[in-house]
């Protein structure tokens, strides 16, 4: 149907890869430990709008310009990675500071920054629209006339299947958001933590090759 066969083995698979720790998954949990439940679910809903972006992307043959082009793979990798150290010295520096209560960590964590975050740590990962184009053609019949409607479907269940987990991520490390958010001492190690991640995800973004 649609073009698409193996599906089976698709939906394990994809279920599988979306399990795996990665950079939208330290932010998700971030976010979490962090903000909250609704921080938690934003960042996870940025995340997922990223990779439909990247699904429209490689339906459409935008993505194989990254695959071809070593400077454009080059251009996007660079901005994914300095992003991913602009939000992880962003916490750190949010942590030292010393005026730091729950009333802050309100105001600083805008819903819409929080979203638009999610969808800028995902779209500015070349490696995400790479992956896109090796995977997904394993599970479309080449002889499909419109092979980019199995694109679409496949990329939507795959993206729906990585945000179902990171929404129940969300919901789950939220739990231990009150806590942390009421003990000064402990959100600022949570965020110093948070961002050290996200910066050491830079850099391995930054090391990364087009293969």
């Amino acid at each position: 149907m649609l073009g698409i066969i193996h599906f089976g083995t698709f939906l394990i698979t994809g279920i599988l890869l979306n399990l795996t720790p990665g950079t939208d998954t330290m932010y998700v949990l971030g976010k979490s430990l962090s903000g909250g439940k609704q921080l938690g679910y934003l960042s996870a809903l940025g995340i997922g709008t990223g990779s439909l972006v990247h699904t429209l992307f490689a339906a459409f043959g935008l993505s194989i310009v990254l695959k071809e082009s070593q400077i454009a793979f080059n251009i996007v990798k660079y901005l994914g990675a300095v992003y991913l150290a602009y939000l992880g010295v962003k916490l750190i520096m949010k942590a030292k500071n010393e005026k730091f209560d729950l009333v802050t960590v309100e105001t600083q964590d805008k819903y819409f920054e929080t979203y638009i975050s999610g969808v800028f740590t995902n779209i500015l990962n070349p490696k995400v629209a790479l992956f896109y184009l090796a995977f997904l053609p394993q599970f479309i019949d080449s002889n499909y006339e419109y092979n980019f409607l199995s694109f679409i479907v496949l990329g939507v269940i795959f993206t729906m299947t990585g945000t179902i987990w990171c929404l129940i991520l969300a919901k789950f490390s939220s739990k231990f958001s009150q806590k942390i958010k009421t003990n000064v001492k402990i959100k600022k190690w949570v965020d110093r933590l948070t961002g050290l991640i996200l910066i050491l995800l830079g850099i391995k973004l930054a090391l990364g090759k087009l293969k």
